[in-house]
């Protein structure tokens, strides 16, 4: 079964939820602001995206500004990206989706819909 990490009042999570509903999909929910991933799943995740560690930022959101993230983040080592994402759930672009094989980050309709609709 697939762990979605989400937000309820997201509506890009609200529309990833939807995809996965009309294709039929099962997922578990996780509140992404009340119980983010572990250090070890974000990792875990980042790795089955193929993504770099930076594209986990939710860069669009109030606490990536209000921390100043953006200046920060070139000099971050990873280590220290990996305790603010699995510590502050606002800061993790969402929603991430994953069956532990592969995952997803954030919602494109088009890559969402090739890697999880297939999952019934």
């Amino acid at each position: 079964m697939l762990k979605f990490y989400g937000y309820k009042k997201c509506s890009t999570c609200r529309k990833a939820e939807k995809a996965l509903e009309t294709a039929g999909v099962s997922y578990g929910f996780a509140d992404i602001t009340e119980t983010p991933p572990s250090k070890m799943e974000l990792k875990k995740i980042l790795e089955q995206s193929g993504l770099p560690l930076r594209k986990l930022f939710n860069t669009s959101g109030e606490q990536y500004k209000l921390l100043g993230i953006k200046d920060k983040i070139g000099s971050m080592t990873d280590a220290a990206a990996f305790d603010l994402l699995a510590g502050n759930g606002r800061l993790i672009k969402r929603p991430l989706v994953t069956d532990g094989k592969s995952a997803t980050v954030g919602f494109d309709e088009v890559l969402f819909g090739r890697t999880w609709s297939k999952r019934r």
